[in-house]
């Protein structure tokens, strides 16, 4: 299959943020540094400011104590989200199609969204 690349993205409804690629396996002192030098610049380049809700899923990382410590520290307003449905979750949906962008029909069961900008 190759090499596997891990990311962590943001975005808005409007415009997609920072990606940051990951180069080692991740643990929560990373997700936080992550966090700590890409979300509040997204936020800001995205013009959001402190206008915003922060998803992300029930991942150990994401769930920790010094991760929700972080999230109070910086006043972050963050989405509870069920662990059981991960079909709502926005960024897997981004992720889906970003696939399909570098990889054109790995999967015959996979289509292109139309809605995604061939130019990214």
């Amino acid at each position: 299959m190759g090499n596997m690349i891990h990311a962590v993205g943001m975005f808005s409804v409007a415009v997609i943020g920072r990606l940051v690629r990951i180069e080692a396996k991740m643990n929560g002192a990373k997700y936080r540094k992550i966090l700590d030098e890409n979300l509040l610049q997204s936020a800001q380049d995205l013009r959001l400011r402190q206008r915003f809700t922060f998803q992300q899923d029930n991942n150990t990382k994401h769930t920790a104590k010094t991760t929700q410590e972080w999230h109070r520290d910086k006043s972050l307003n963050v989405l509870e989200w069920s662990s059981q449905r991960p079909d709502l979750n926005l960024i897997e949906h981004l992720w889906r199609d970003l696939k399909v962008a570098v990889h054109p029909n790995p999967n015959p069961n996979l289509s292109p969204n139309p809605n995604l900008n061939p130019n990214l």
